[in-house]
């Protein structure tokens, strides 16, 4: 057994979703919506597998998705892609993640990693033999600093992996922290995969800004997109991949030995989808930001304290103040005694950097907020 994965504990989604169902619970803890999903996009989809191709589609996936998706990344944020050589399709993010680390890193690189962090990265970065070297982020800004960048970037450096929007955090990197990650990449001709899926998932009437767009990057970052969270169709595994010319042609390659294409019947939705007009990303963005601002209501009302959320399904909750420091103790407690599932955020830290921060997802129908804010109202003021 490969010890990377043989080693790996049971995860602390698949421990809370096991304790939720075990309990009634109200789940809080995965991020994917109540929502079905766009009911066109979803037509789209069954008209295409019942009257569509469904065989072999293009390894670097279907010409009418690649430049759907080249149209809709000029529209929404300036970039100017070739469908043809610089746009490849995924069965999801996570794969195209696995793809690119496979595809760039050779054993003894050394890649940077910002925690809080997505919990495939470092079994992926360690997979593909590179040495992970951490910036950890501090609550509640998690600020990128020229002070942390310095400690992290050497002349081993490969690339670093960034996430923007932050999942758990559900916090934006202004431009400032993207132009200072940007020169670092410059000044240790460093690459930058981007894991940008929650991208059209932001709040308060901000535009995502790819590090892509930022000057001297458009031939060393490689960006990622998801179908499944610009659609709300989690289940889907749709992943957009952006990279020059040069970088792409080596990322092809791995892609082409892992799943080496996706479903031919959701490109063509997802083509569609892309093509839609402002009014469902804008009202996506609002509804969303509805049941944000609804949960962060309920949950100061009972006297939690509420970090913000600029984007993501998530909303974090600073237990420090209910005289709690443990997370994952506290998360098991709630789950237990209150019947609402959460994460804590320690999980995604390479060595539970950060105790005090419990994650979760305000993606749900109204019912479902309410049922967990009046089984939250139990809470004292020493915690669960």
């Amino acid at each position: 057994m490969n010890p990377i994965f043989a080693d790996l504990p049971t995860t602390v989604f698949e421990v809370m979703s096991r304790l939720a169902r075990e309990n009634d619970a109200v789940n809080l803890g995965q991020g994917f919506p109540d929502d079905p999903g766009p009911l066109d996009v979803r037509q789209k989809a069954a008209d295409a597998l019942i009257n569509g191709w469904n065989q072999y589609p293009p390894m670097m996936g279907l010409p009418e998705l690649r430049g759907a998706i080249a149209a809709h990344y000029r529209r929404w944020q300036g970039l100017d892609l070739d469908p043809d050589r610089e746009i490849m399709v995924t069965s999801g993010a996570t794969e195209a993640l696995a793809g690119a680390l496979l595809a760039l890193i050779e054993p003894g690189d050394e890649v940077v990693l910002f925690e809080p962090m997505y919990d495939a990265y470092l079994p992926l970065v360690r997979r593909a033999g590179g040495i992970p070297k951490f910036v950890t982020l501090k609550p509640p800004h998690f600020r990128l600093t020229d002070e942390a960048l310095a400690a992290a970037f050497s002349p081993r450096t490969r690339l670093a992996l960034l996430n923007n929007p932050l999942n758990p955090t559900a916090t934006i990197f202004p431009d400032e922290d993207l132009d200072l990650l940007a020169s670092y990449c410059q000044r240790f001709d460093a690459l930058c995969i981007s894991d940008e899926v929650w991208e059209h998932v932001v709040f308060d009437g901000r535009r995502h800004t790819s590090i892509m767009a930022r000057p001297g990057m458009r031939e060393r970052t490689v960006k990622i997109s998801s179908a499944g969270k610009i659609f709300s169709l989690t289940g889907w595994k749709v992943g957009f991949v952006m990279a020059a010319p040069h970088l792409m042609r080596v990322l092809s390659k791995a892609h082409q030995f892992l799943t080496f294409t996706t479903p031919p019947n959701l490109q063509v939705a997802a083509a569609h989808g892309l093509a839609k007009d402002d009014t469902y990303f804008e009202g996506m963005r609002a509804d969303l930001q509805r049941s944000r601002d609804r949960f962060a209501s309920g949950l100061s009302g009972l006297g939690l304290a509420v970090l913000p959320s600029a984007g993501t399904y998530f909303l974090n909750i600073d237990i420090g103040p209910l005289g709690e420091h443990d997370d994952v103790a506290f998360c098991e407690r709630l789950v237990l005694k209150h019947g609402v599932a959460a994460i804590p955020v320690s999980a995604f830290y390479a060595a539970r950097g950060v105790t005090n921060i419990v994650r979760f997802c305000f993606a749900k129908r109204d019912a479902t907020l309410d049922a967990a804010l009046e089984r939250l109202s139990a809470l004292s003021a020493r915690g669960p």
